[in-house]
């Protein structure tokens, strides 16, 4: 079972940013590879705890974590889709290789203590995935067509002069506590250690070509509408020695025909004659994985709400599925021929007619506060 984020870093749920920083470079300095050679434990809690950093400094996902648990964001199609949300060295440095400081060369590429070439991260890829509700409730993998920024065949670089592949220029200042280095992004190659060399005619300024290409998305059951989901390395490429950005996938739920979503639980409005109210009837319910046959007692009066336990959408966190909420309606006849209406005329004082709510019998607004206790 995946630990806990907080856990990881030793923080507590209710950590501000700046404590969740602390902890992650105390983790991060603890574990790095250039303290740890070879040490495949050391590597692995290092990406364990970037991951965690990675999710708890990010305000939005932090709270999607807090409320949905690991399964917003990975396992099957999931955020990241695999292990430590599918992070590798390149991607930590790039993305928190400013969190190291100077503790090791500037925290530069992985691999080097500081001393080899930097490596960039594309920018990432945003698409919208639409999901019918049968699809939320049982899951789905998609297959979508983007297109992304790859390095054309046949394409150089060479080592950026300006900052011999480190990405970043040192600065030395004379202030009155003395002297004081500073790193800046290199404004030769904007950060990537390379500049172009050769370029093929269909390339752009950057050596970069668009490539149309299908990629595979799993979904798992339970998703909400607006929730993003990652897949690692699917965005564009940078320049030179790079890693790809993300292909970030937001989710829209469609509307559906008769059944209308409320977290977990589903609702559906059943319409039933005033005969079939007054002698019983069983009906066919069309729920989200088939037909549901239930039972109406004699009687049954307008406004009852009939709770199909597990009929519903299951939980993103494996907690079970949601219940499906029928609400009864007896639907009143607008017109009436001669013997229908002399029928009710003569039965209208008729005790069995006259309302006489019993006192198990719920108000309107106390069946709206079961519904939602």
């Amino acid at each position: 079972m995946k630990k806990d984020f907080y856990e990881i870093l030793g923080v507590a749920k209710g950590a501000d940013a700046a404590a969740i920083k602390k902890a992650y470079r105390k983790k991060a300095l603890e574990y790095h590879p250039d303290k740890n050679p070879g040490d495949k434990a050391a590597e692995e809690k290092f990406k364990e705890a970037a991951e965690a950093y990675e999710i708890l400094s990010d305000a939005s996902k932090k709270a999607k974590y807090d409320q949905y648990g690991h399964q917003a964001f990975d396992g099957s199609g999931g955020f990241g889709g695999g292990g430590h949300g599918g992070m590798n060295m390149d991607d930590i440095f790039s993305q928190f290789g400013d969190i190291f400081g100077s503790a090791f060369g500037g925290g530069g590429g992985f691999g080097g203590g500081g001393g080899g070439q930097r490596r960039t991260k594309g920018s990432n890829l945003r698409i919208k995935v639409k999901l019918t509700l049968e699809e939320v409730a049982n899951g789905v993998e998609k297959k979508v067509k983007v297109k992304r920024k790859v390095q054309a065949p046949g394409v150089t670089y060479r080592t950026c002069s300006t900052c011999n592949g480190q990405g970043q220029v040192m600065r030395v200042t004379n202030t009155i506590l003395g002297r004081m280095q500073s790193a800046s992004t290199c404004p030769t190659c904007g950060g990537s250690g390379q500049i172009l060399d050769k370029k093929p005619s269909e390339a752009d300024s950057q050596g970069m070509i668009l490539e149309d290409e299908t990629v595979s998305i799993k979904i798992p059951a339970g998703v909400v509408d607006g929730m993003q989901l990652k897949v690692s390395n699917k965005g564009n490429d940078a320049p030179g020695n790079s890693v790809p950005g993300d292909l970030i996938v937001a989710i829209e739920e469609l509307e559906h025909e008769w059944l209308k979503r409320e977290g977990e639980n589903l609702h559906y409005d059943l319409y039933i004659s005033f005969s079939e109210a007054v002698l019983g009837v069983s009906k066919d319910i069309e729920a989200i994985n088939g037909k549901v046959r239930i039972k109406l007692e004699e009687g049954i009066q307008s406004g009852k709400i009939l709770r199909l336990k597990g009929k519903g959408i299951p939980s993103i966190n494996g907690y079970g599925n949601g219940d499906l909420l029928v609400h009864v309606n007896v639907w009143t006849p607008k017109t009436l021929n001669k013997e229908q209406k002399q029928f009710f005329e003569k039965n209208m004082t008729d005790e069995n007619f006259v309302p006489n709510p019993e006192k198990s019998d719920k108000s309107f607004f106390e069946k709206v506060k079961d519904m939602f206790s």
